[in-house]
């Protein structure tokens, strides 16, 4: 039996191509807000993030995550994002 196809996706900050299921999903919904998707189902434009926040900060500094939603973000989305991704690590643990 043929193995099934692992979804691939690049994660903004680092850059390295992971399985979907890794990565945590970033959204800009149709009223532009921002926020983390732990489904990977919500509507919007996504970009991938690995799970660490050294991804998130090169993400901010770069303004990487900005380009791949297309939209500008401010300081206090990526403090939210910053504490989901907390949220995350812990929940892993």
């Amino acid at each position: 039996m043929p193995q099934k196809k692992i979804p691939l996706r690049m994660c903004v900050g680092c850059r390295e191509m992971r399985p979907k299921k890794e990565l945590i999903r970033i959204v800009r919904g149709q009223d532009g807000a921002v926020a983390a998707d732990p489904t990977g189902k919500a509507q919007g434009r996504g970009a991938y993030l690995c799970g660490s926040a050294a991804c998130l900060e090169k993400a901010q500094k770069t303004r990487a995550l900005e380009r791949a939603l297309d939209s500008k973000i401010g300081a206090e989305v990526f403090e939210r994002l910053r504490e989901q991704l907390k949220g995350e690590d812990a929940a892993h643990e």
